[in-house]
């Protein structure tokens, strides 16, 4: 169901700092919209050749997508905490972070061979 996707300008840390950072979204995205980790997916892209305020410095695009209604509230503290993380791990000053926050319905959602609708 939840998915946060991390696609950035920068180099890829060694793969064990990726794991780790990818683990640790993971449980803080199962946390922040109350669901099961074990439907959570994320995935990470290094290296993309991007723009922001038309410099090519450090940046990040994040993506999170879920099931249902995102609140306001949560979109708020979604945003600090996964820019506080991107910006520890990767070095992209939160500046140049934007988040997509994307609600889905169950219907448009597929896995295992049917949909959550």
């Amino acid at each position: 169901m939840p998915l946060i996707k991390v696609q950035t300008s920068v180099s890829a840390p060694a793969k064990p700092e990726v794991e780790t950072m990818l683990k640790s979204l993971s449980g803080k995205l199962a946390k922040h919209l109350g669901k099961p980790e074990s439907y959570v997916m994320t995935a990470f892209e290094a290296d993309i050749p991007m723009t922001f305020g038309g410099t090519t410095d450090p940046v990040c695009y994040i993506e999170i997508k879920s099931i249902g209604m995102m609140k306001p509230n949560q979109t708020e503290a979604m945003s600090q905490d996964f820019c506080r993380q991107i910006n520890q791990a990767l070095g992209v000053p939160q500046n140049r972070i934007y988040i997509e926050f994307a609600d889905a319905t169950g219907a448009m959602w597929g896995w295992n061979s049917t949909t959550f609708g």
